[in-house]
């Protein structure tokens, strides 16, 4: 039988240093909000874990999420996530095609069964059968209902395997849903954004491979450590909302001087991500420090519910510098506030000095998100 290598050999194969991987690993526990100590926890685990088999199945997607991954510059997938995993099936980058490829996804799953990892990229069409998106002569959710429920989890890459993402939106003609909704019953990790963050990923990639478990999610089965956190609370123009200066037009003085873009439609008082702490390439920028109003793309369908995405959000009482961006954010959307992410990791922390009989949780009936109240004219005290 064959043994995966361990992540200490694979880097060592491929002239990984030791100083680079505990750089990586480093990276890696800030991401998960682990003391920096975890750091040194990280790097043994990984040091001594055989890589698990990763398949990675594309349905009704643009490919972004896998070119989002494969253009990480930290990690870097070539010289550290593609050896986090034996990444044995991925139609966008794989070698074999044809035959040969479909006998090896059904080769993992038969002789893998509950041990490897399925990432699901792009929404599963339900109309008619599925005969939207068919691969080899069978549908999407035929392969998704077979590869995900035999796999140990399966991670949702983006908005469109998340909850249907664009593809899902009014009128959905081809009956788009998310893998979960697609596959009820399975684990479950939703990594939304589109696309997703690959320092997200890799993240959450080394928390399962250090602890052998995912990470702790909320009700929508995203990672805390990601989506704890409302984004205006982590924003770099906060100190301009709370002092009264707004972008009014684009290109206008305060957009040179990089004032906050509440009122050009920013949906970052109503979203959470980290995209202002992990940011993009390399780790230079991301859209409301590059000049653009944040989307909320990594919220809940939110090509229906964020649009149209230049309007201003409602007013809501008390939107000031006293109050806090934690206190707007839960007005607005009743969803998890930064003191959960806090609970939640220290629990996390907890479980494993002292382990506890656990069992990672399935997914959950996605919330509705509250209406949407009209825009006011009214500027905000």
């Amino acid at each position: 039988m064959f043994r995966a290598p361990t992540l200490g050999a694979a880097l060592r194969q491929q002239g990984i240093s030791r100083r680079e991987f505990l750089s990586f690993c480093g990276a890696m526990a800030a991401i998960l909000s682990l003391p920096a100590g975890f750091a040194k926890v990280i790097a043994q685990a990984l040091s001594e874990t055989r890589l698990p088999t990763l398949v990675w199945l594309e349905f009704q997607d643009c490919a972004g999420n896998s070119e989002s991954m494969l253009r990480s510059s930290h990690p870097d997938v070539a010289n550290v996530v593609l050896e986090l995993l034996s990444w044995e099936y991925h139609e966008l980058i794989m070698a074999g095609a044809g035959q040969a490829a479909e006998e090896l996804l059904e080769r993992i799953v038969a002789e893998q069964e509950g041990r490897y990892l399925a990432v699901v990229e792009g929404s599963i069409p339900l109309a008619d059968g599925g005969v939207y998106c068919t691969i080899a002569g069978r549908t999407a959710v035929d392969i998704a209902r077979h590869v995900c429920s035999h796999a140990a989890a399966t991670l949702a890459i983006g908005a469109c395997a998340w909850d249907g993402g664009l593809v899902a939106a009014d009128p959905n003609p081809t009956g788009a849903v998310g893998v979960q909704e697609a596959v009820p019953g399975i684990r479950v990790v939703n990594l939304g954004g589109c696309p997703h963050n690959p320092a997200n990923t890799a993240a959450l990639l080394v928390h399962y491979l250090t602890f052998g478990e995912m990470p702790a999610l909320d009700e929508y089965n995203r990672p805390l450590f990601a989506y704890g956190r409302i984004i205006h609370d982590q924003c770099e123009r906060r100190s301009h909302y709370d002092a009264g200066r707004y972008v009014e037009t684009w290109g206008d003085e305060g957009a040179r001087k990089g004032w906050c873009l509440y009122k050009m439609g920013c949906k970052g008082p109503q979203a959470t991500f980290n995209c202002p702490t992990v940011r993009w390439n390399y780790q230079t920028s991301w859209p409301v420090k590059s000049g653009h109003n944040c989307l909320a793309c990594a919220s809940y369908r939110f090509w229906d519910t964020m649009s149209p995405f230049y309007r201003r959000l409602p007013q809501v009482a008390g939107f000031g510098v006293d109050t806090t961006a934690g206190e707007i954010g839960i007005a607005l959307t009743a969803i998890v506030g930064a003191g959960t992410v806090a609970h939640a990791i220290a629990s996390a922390v907890r479980h494993k000095i002292r382990p506890t009989e656990t069992t990672a949780p399935g997914p959950t009936a996605v919330p509705p998100e509250p209406p949407h109240s009209p825009p006011k004219e009214d500027d905000h005290a």
